[in-house]
Formats: C-alpha cells, structure tokens, sequence
C-alpha cells in the first residue's frame, strides 16, 4: 500500500469525504515544538498506486490538526500553534457534519471556539475546562452538539443553545487527549487517555464506561469510530502502534498494527471506501491501507 514521506512529524490525517483517493495530513517541524508546519493534500495515483502530493501550505507554527469542509470539496480547516483568537496554540479542528456551515477548534488556552465560514471572528468561545483542550468533536447525529476532551480528566457534552455545558464526565484519572462520537449510537461516546486506555461511555448513564479497552502500552493520542461498523473504532499511540477494536466483542482487540517508527499522531477511516484507513507519525510518514493488509506492503 502507498506510503507518502510528509517531511515534517505528523500529526493529523484526514480521508476528503469527496474524493476516495484524496488526504490532507498536518504536520510540524520539530516534532512541534518549535518551527515551522505544513498542510498537504495528497492523492493516491489510480495508475501507480504511489501517492502524489497535490497542494502544499507552508505555515510559519506547527500544524496540529485539519479538518475537511463537508459542503466544499476544496475547502478546509487547519489547527496552527500560532494560536489565532486563542490565546495560545490550536490542538484540534472539526467541521460540522449535519449543519455544514461551522467548525469548531479547541485550545491549550483551556477553551473552544466556534467558527462561521463567512465570518472573519469567532461566533462563540465555551469557557469550562481548567487545563488544555486536545479534541472538539461535533456529534454525527445532533446539528449543534459536541464534546471536548481535556487535560483536566473531564469530557464535557455541550449544546451551542445552551449557555453551559450538558454533561461533565470524569472518564479517566489522567489527561484526555481525545474523543469521538459512535456514528450509529447518538449516546455512545469513546475517551481515549494518557493512561493508556480507551473508555467507551454512554453518556445517558456515566457512573462507569460500557467498556474500558486497554492494549496501548502508552498514551492513546488519537481515536476514530468507524463509519461503516457501529461497534468497530480505531487507536494510535505514543507507542507507535495503531489498533482496531471492537468494543462489544469478548477479545475486543482486532487488529494492531506497527509500521511506525515514531509516535502514531494521527488516524482516520474513510467514508467511502470501507476499511481504508490512514495513519500518520513523528517519523514523517503517511501510510494508507486497507484493513487486513500489511501497511509496509
């Protein structure tokens, strides 16, 4: 499968939902700590299967994060560490999939903020995390709710509409570093922590997880419910591996995957192509394959 030299660490990858052989990656000089950052859209060649990059942005701050537009097939949204409007850098972007017109980025300056494309300043910016904000995901299913992960061990549930947050759920003892929404359960929520573990709630009912999937043998940096399989999601690490699970089965480890040399920074799945998936590292490299194949092949 095709492999695509980023040159920059790696830190997120994401499939268009427009096109089934196009990405975006973000990466950071310097693991991003320090220096310069790229955005780049790639594409895999029908005829060679090799990966050709299409565009490139070159940003003066790491870039963390990178979200397509769902209503445009050549817009999107990036998440930079020179920090905009907030007050210090960017970690996470994500676009509104039911409305469309939105997107939401969150921050290390402990907050969220809400964004219009025709609009030049934030909309709204929610203040009730304590410590950094690693991940803002707007619900698949609900127009104008989202969840956010945070360094302060809390995932908060919220509604544009409403003034605070719906839900506080204490999910690890640990910093979170991210969150995603079950495509096919409104209520099934994923955490995934620097405790190595990934929890599996219903935030109906949170006085303990459905699940607690545990396999990492670091911090859980990223993960992705599957488009296509309700009961199936995807991890990377920091100790650089990436798995598949499925929360509901007795032996919920699928598959682990460990092509990476460096910590996995980011992963996702495409919507149109079922079990493609993509991954991204600090060891500068881009894999996309398809599930049950050897990324390195």
């Amino acid at each position: 499968m095709p492999i695509f030299k980023a040159g920059f660490s790696g830190h997120a990858v994401k499939f268009s939902p427009f096109f089934e052989s196009r990405l975006v990656v973000a990466s950071a000089q310097n693991f991003g700590i320090i220096g310069n950052g790229r955005i780049q859209v790639i594409d895999i060649d029908p005829a060679t299967g090799s990966i050709v990059e299409l565009c490139a942005f070159d940003t003066a701050d790491g870039v963390y994060d990178c979200a397509w537009s769902e209503a445009h097939e050549s817009l999107l949204v990036s998440a930079v560490a020179d920090g905009h409007e907030h007050g210090r850098e960017v970690h996470s972007a994500d676009w509104n999939p039911v409305r469309r017109d939105s997107f939401l980025t969150s921050s290390w300056d402990d907050t969220i903020k809400l964004w219009a494309v025709d609009r030049p300043a934030s909309i709204r910016t929610f203040r009730e995390h304590t410590y950094c904000v690693y991940t803002a995901a707007w619900s698949p299913r609900h127009a104008d709710v989202f969840a956010s992960a945070s360094g302060d061990c809390t995932v908060r549930v919220w509604d544009v509409r409403e003034p605070t947050s719906k839900l506080t759920l204490s999910a690890h003892d640990l910093e979170i570093l991210s969150c995603d929404w079950n495509k096919y359960d409104q209520c099934c929520l994923a955490t995934a922590s620097i405790d190595k573990s990934i929890g599996i709630w219903d935030i109906r009912n949170t006085r303990m997880p459905m699940n607690r999937l545990e396999g990492h043998s670091f911090a859980v940096r990223k993960i992705k419910f599957s488009p296509h399989r309700p009961n199936v999601l995807v991890s990377c690490s920091y100790d650089m591996t990436v798995c598949m699970w499925d929360y509901q089965a007795e032996d919920s480890l699928l598959a682990r995957y460990d092509h990476h040399t460096e910590f996995v920074g980011g992963i996702d799945m495409s919507v149109l192509v079922e079990g493609m998936l993509a991954s991204t590292g600090w060891d500068e490299l881009v894999y996309v394959w398809q599930h049950g194949t050897d990324p390195r092949a």
